[in-house]
């Protein structure tokens, strides 16, 4: 979730000539990861919750990348930029391990 509440802070300093395109891709690929991961957990098979584990790993990745967009054509405070990758980092890791737990169960 803090993800979520970074993202959207980052997002409203950008100029609104993006808001459907990056602020769009954005906000929603960091929604999608605690989404992912809630709606997962809710499934009653280790390889349903592994599937969206991945998918949630996926969306990290795409903030990920549109988080180092945005940095490199200066569009938004950089040391914010830089806080959430670290955030954003920490969850790709734990989400690794998650899997990998997951799989090792198969």
């Amino acid at each position: 979730m803090a993800i979520v509440v970074k993202t959207y802070e980052i997002t409203k300093t950008i100029h609104r000539e993006e808001q459907y395109g990056l602020i769009s891709q954005m906000n929603r690929a960091s929604v999608s990861i605690p989404s992912n991961i809630a709606e997962g957990s809710s499934r009653t098979s280790d390889k349903d919750f592994k599937r969206f584990l991945q998918i949630a790993l996926g969306s990290s990745f795409e903030l990920e990348t549109q988080l180092l967009i945005t940095q490199e054509l200066s569009l938004s405070n950089s040391e914010r930029i830089e806080d959430l990758l670290i955030v954003l980092t920490e969850e790709q890791k734990m989400l690794h391990k998650l899997i990998a737990v997951l799989g090792s169960k198969s």
